[in-house]
């Protein structure tokens, strides 16, 4: 280190201490010999000086002046705003991908109440003079992103939730909505509202409206904007109902980019497309419908925050919806740029956010772009100053994730080879900073060291360790779940992925390690008009501490990932989270009708393997006999593990999702083991016996690569089998 840089290190190093970050801790890293330990905290160090909450708020303001969604003027123009100043702050490679792609927007959208009084829906959100960006005349009505066309009259069912459950009900009741337009809400349970679409499709219905009840954003929750977090009465949640679950990506070329001049499907082949016709409303629009219906009276659960008594529906509210949707194909940006590695370039850690948003997107994804713009900046920084990761950095500016998840898709299945052989790891945020809450989600085996990495971090608000303030939170959510006991360290990342984020294609299509990053906390305008500037500044992160705070840890994770001797996975923490994952599938199988002892036993045998790995280790590394050679073919071993565990035939109804052990549910739910489990909680037991097979020998390969993988490290012999 030369004697500028020892200088610039004391300093920032005081910095740190001096405006509250946590000390460093200890002389260890996962995958750092002894002697490289020193430097990389001296980088770290200098990574978490750079970010200023300053900053931060600027980029934030720019990237929530406008409305922006996927495929808009002003969308694209971020992108090459984004572009230039990569450039500017160092950054290499900077590029451009454009994918031709299905993007939508509303040409006319209107609702209609004609029976039994007369009624005209909004649409729209009320304006507050305290946000002056609620007043934007670029602010779209509310629409549904991949919404059919259609205009149509008919009666009113409400339907819950919209879950398949919700329908039986009804037919219990002798209600049909065949012909009907189907009401459901948001987060009644949690289902993604392109499951409520096709569920609504496949009943039969003619339309679907989704509206968001105050039981679960708005006013019962607490005060709503402007005086609160909470969504008021005219607040709309826009968002996409893309069959996305079966497929994400571009609905036209399904599996293959997008490139301009691809081939496309028809559209009536598009498996990902909605039939129906859809809206979303406002509690305030849906309410003349509510408390107008006939027929049964809802059930307790059913039940919402209005005061009135929600009934069934069917005959009395009759509407007429109009949806006239532009889904034409267009393009769609990915801005690309690099750090290129000192010393293994061709070795990836990928880092992105997605850039577009319904409106203005201040939680959802403008903080996260913000996070973003800051890391780059303190990574350009860095490399102007001669501090370069060994491995490559590269960073993706993300489009139309909030229409299918498509900009990633297209460009993770553009550079497919590429990934396959150079990924080690994606990192993804979507939106960094809602409140003080930490939410961090990884693969098993990238869990330990994500807890390794936040302690290095305390809550900017309390001032106690991060991890404390996580533990008090799981702590709290157990609680709330009815459990009690302490919380171990194996509980403080969620392990259970589904999607509904940019990892999407990266983890489940590429077998590529992920890692989930975000502060949560009251967030009542999801999509709406009122997710700004405004909201960021006044409840969700005033003053930018842990949009900061986000920006350091993401760029620290990314740090330990690039600059490792062995890369620092964890594949006996894995095995252990996969014991728990069948633990699961047991308690909801019929007994008897899966042998899963053989698939217990390769538990074990990846455990042990995995434990004698990490002590192996640890063993070479402080004995200093991990090699560039050495070091290059264990790297090469643990990279393969995460590729091992892809079947390239699929799961069986939608092929694109290839790996055996995470996929979401059609809700986007987490669903582990998903070749096995859906095929239990069909019944299907001959498919299962298949998919246990396939997962069974996925374990296999893992588990003798991870024993063959410490067996090479020199040192005493594994003794795992």
């Amino acid at each position: 280190m030369s004697p500028v840089y020892r200088v610039f290190f004391v300093v920032v190093f005081a910095t740190l201490v001096s405006s509250g970050a946590a000390a460093l801790p200890g002389d260890e890293l996962a995958g750092f010999a002894p002697g490289a330990v020193a430097g990389e905290r001296e980088a770290e160090v200098a990574l978490r000086s750079l970010p200023s909450a300053e900053r931060t708020r600027d980029w934030h303001r720019r990237f929530t002046a406008e409305p922006h969604p996927a495929g808009s003027e002003e969308n694209n123009t971020l992108a090459h705003f984004i572009a230039e100043e990569w450039t500017k702050q160092g950054l290499e490679d900077v590029t451009i991908h454009r994918y031709d792609v299905l993007n939508t927007a509303p040409r006319e959208v209107s609702l209609v109440m004609v029976a039994p009084v007369r009624y005209e829906a909004s649409l729209r959100e009320a304006p507050y003079d305290v946000d002056p960006d609620t007043k934007n005349p670029r602010v779209s009505p509310g629409y549904l992103g991949l919404s059919a066309s259609a205009e149509v009259e008919a009666p009113v069912v409400y339907a819950h939730a919209g879950n398949p459950e919700d329908y039986a009900h009804l037919r219990s009741q002798g209600i049909d909505v065949r012909g009907k337009i189907v009401l459901v809400r948001y987060s009644n349970p949690y289902s993604y509202r392109g499951f409520k679409a096709l569920t609504a499709e496949r009943e039969g219905a003619a339309g679907i409206l989704i509206y968001s009840d105050p039981a679960e954003d708005g006013f019962t929750q607490g005060p709503v904007f402007p005086d609160g977090p909470w969504g008021p009465e005219s607040h709309i949640q826009r968002g996409a109902i893309t069959y996305d679950f079966i497929v994400p990506g571009d609905p036209l070329t399904p599996g293959w980019p997008s490139l301009p001049g691809a081939p496309r499907v028809r559209l009536e082949e598009a498996r990902s497309l909605p039939r129906i016709a859809g809206l979303p409303l406002s509690w305030k629009d849906a309410k003349p419908l509510l408390e107008n219906m006939d027929g049964p009276v809802a059930p307790k659960e059913w039940q919402g925050g209005l005061p009135i008594e929600y009934r069934l529906g069917g005959e009395r509210v009759r509407v007429r919806m109009k949806v006239d949707m532009d889904n034409s194909v267009g393009p769609n940006l990915v801005v690309e740029g690099r750090i290129r590695g000192s010393e293994l370039p061709d070795e990836w850690i990928v880092l992105g956010n997605h850039r577009d948003a319904w409106e203005f997107g201040g939680v959802d994804p403008s903080s996260g772009t913000a996070s973003m713009m800051e890391l780059t900046r303190a990574f350009g920084e860095l490399a102007k100053r001669g501090i370069r990761p060994r491995r490559t950095l590269v960073f993706g500016s993300w489009d139309g994730e909030e229409v299918g998840l498509t900009g990633s898709t297209e460009w993770g299945e553009h550079f497919a080879p590429e990934l396959k052989a150079k990924a080690v790891a994606y990192l993804n945020v979507d939106s960094s900073a809602a409140g003080p809450d930490f939410q961090p989600q990884a693969i098993g085996s990238l869990a330990p060291l994500l807890i390794e990495v936040a302690r290095d971090f305390e809550d900017p608000a309390t001032r106690r360790p991060l991890v404390d303030a996580l533990r008090a939170l799981r702590a709290r959510e157990r609680e709330k779940a009815g459990e009690t006991g302490p919380v171990p360290d194996a509980d403080l990342v969620d392990v259970r992925i589904g999607s509904g984020s940019d990892h999407t294609v990266f983890l489940n299509h590429l077998g590529v390690p992920t890692v989930n990053l975000s502060f949560d906390g009251p967030y009542g305008v999801y999509h709406s008009v009122y997710d700004g500037f405004y909201w960021m500044n006044h409840f969700g992160d005033p003053g930018y501490r842990y949009h900061v705070l986000l920006a350091q840890i993401w760029g620290t994770l990314a740090l330990r990932l690039a600059n490792a001797d062995l890369l620092p996975f964890d594949f006996a923490a894995q095995a252990r989270y996969l014991r728990a994952f069948v633990d699961d599938l047991e308690m909801a199988t019929e007994k008897g009708r899966l042998d899963l002892a053989g698939l217990k036993s390769r538990i074990d045998a990846l455990e042990a393997a995995g434990e004698s790995l990490k002590d192996a280790a640890r063993r070479a590394l402080d004995s200093g006999g991990v090699t560039p050679e050495v070091a290059a073919r264990a790297n090469r071993g643990i990279v393969e593990v995460e590729r091992n565990w892809l079947d390239p035939e699929g799961l069986p109804g939608r092929p694109w999702f290839r790996h055996t052990l995470y996929a979401a549910r059609f809700t986007y739910a987490h669903l582990e083991l998903p070749g096995v489990t859906e095929a239990a909680e069909a019944s299907d037991w001959d498919r299962a016996a298949r998919q246990l097979a396939i997962l069974e020998r996925a374990l296999s390969r893992n588990a003798a690569l991870v024993a063959g993988l410490g067996r090479a490290l020199p040192g005493k012999e594994s003794s795992a089998p």
